[in-house]
């Protein structure tokens, strides 16, 4: 495993940051860390970065201990922290070459420097200073630095976080693809983004993990389904009492409601024999899918408010 997180916990005081979580990620996944503001998601990648300490429990990146062996550590992560700090006197290259003489790369500097400027969209702003640019071209300038000794573990924090929308399809793409043959981390707030790029989710909330499971499996884990119907005809929100399975209900605009079920159940029948007996006109009837922003709501919304 490219990194093998257990029992990790950190207190400050009287409050659990990140509370006893257990977790792995192998080679050549890209996983969606989420939670709400406050969750535990950053101080859970600064501990696996070597930033901070843990108070508790073992955190491992490509076999070495965060706390015996920061150094073997950080040789093997690319991190793109949430605030990017940068330095804005410095020129993009001249940060970039900078950053190389860290990480002692030596002879291959320049060719790597000039192979990521090109892969974060960066040719035209390389010989701007670095506080000239726009957010957008600050955050890839910390996505290329994150991962100019190609690292074999990648962790972004907002990685995404002021890009346009033309950029922000770039940079995801960028991120599937580092993601074949390197280990990805990446927090994110933009749930669509996960959906589209993340192999697997784990959702964290109040310091605990409340899911951990493959995109596609945690989207089926909510415990509402959620019907769209529309009528022809105005109908009494009393009569909607009625129908069976039902526990809530929401005018949309006009004629058209959005019906909400406990437990999965399909009630896209017993809406239609609702409008049979009540000789209303069905104009359309559909079960919505259940995104993975009604999951993480769900899951989180005790935890969050």
């Amino acid at each position: 495993m490219s990194i093998k997180v257990t029992g990790l916990s950190k207190i400050y005081g009287t409050q659990r940051a990140v509370d006893n979580i257990s977790f792995e990620v192998k080679k050549g996944e890209v996983l969606g860390f989420l939670g709400p503001n406050g969750a535990g998601k950053s101080t859970t990648m600064k501990i696996l970065t070597c930033f901070i300490p843990q108070s508790s429990g073992t955190a491992a990146v490509c076999g070495f201990d965060t706390s015996s062996a920061p150094l073997e550590v950080t040789k093997r992560i690319g991190y793109l922290p949430e605030s990017n700090p940068l330095y804005n006197d410095m020129y993009v290259k001249e940060y970039l070459e900078f950053m190389a003489g860290l990480h002692k790369m030596g002879k291959i500097t320049q060719a790597r420097i000039k192979e990521m400027i090109g892969i974060t969209g960066l040719t035209t702003e390389s010989k701007k200073k670095v506080g000239q640019l726009s957010k957008g071209y600050k955050q890839r300038v910390g996505l290329a630095q994150a991962m100019l000794h190609d690292p074999e573990v990648l962790i972004l924090d907002e990685p995404t976080s002021g890009l346009d929308p033309n950029q922000l399809v770039e940079i995801r793409s960028l991120i599937k693809q580092l993601g074949k043959d390197k280990t990805v981390i990446f927090s994110s707030h933009i749930m669509q983004e996960v959906q589209a790029v993340a192999d697997r989710v784990i959702i964290i909330s109040s310091g605990k993990i409340v899911a951990d499971d493959p995109t596609e499996i945690l989207q089926s884990k909510g415990s509402q389904l959620i019907v769209t119907a529309e009528f022809k005809q105005t109908v009494d929100r009393a009569q909607l009492k009625s129908i069976r399975g039902v526990t809530s209900f929401n005018l949309l605009k006009d004629g058209k409601w959005s019906f909400v079920s406990e437990g999965n159940q399909d009630i896209r029948e017993d809406i239609f024999n609702f409008a049979k007996d009540k000789n209303l006109t069905l104009l359309h009837l559909n079960k919505e899918e259940f995104s993975l922003e009604d999951v993480f709501k769900e899951l989180t919304k005790q935890k969050s408010s």
